[in-house]
């Protein structure tokens, strides 16, 4: 459930869908950094996973984030550079969102 999620956001296998919401966290995210999208960000990271239709493999799930995946290494390595805590409108938080369904923890 949680790809066709991802799919259904924007994020899918020919880009960003237009006037969707990943367009709308894709114009934020550019206009928060100064221009562009980052990699390693919530837009950058959910397009390659819409792209390959792979947030289950990556442990992103609808009941949450797989321990030992590479949703689990993101969450803590983004733990750790916020002193502890996971930031809502974080890269882990917004993917885990999406993936579930919800809007993401727009900032």
């Amino acid at each position: 459930m949680s790809d066709q999620n991802v799919r259904n956001a924007g994020f899918t296998f020919f880009g960003i869908t237009g006037g969707s919401l990943a367009s709308g966290l894709m114009s934020q995210e550019a206009t928060s950094s100064g221009g562009g999208v980052p990699s390693g960000g919530p837009t950058a990271t959910l397009q390659e996973m819409g792209a390959r239709g792979s947030t289950h493999s990556s442990g992103f799930t609808s009941s949450g984030i797989s321990s030992g995946s590479r949703a689990a290494q993101m969450m803590s390595e983004e733990a750790r550079s916020h002193g502890g805590g996971v930031p809502r409108g974080g890269t882990t938080s917004t993917v885990q969102s999406i993936s579930m369904g919800g809007k993401g923890g727009r900032r």
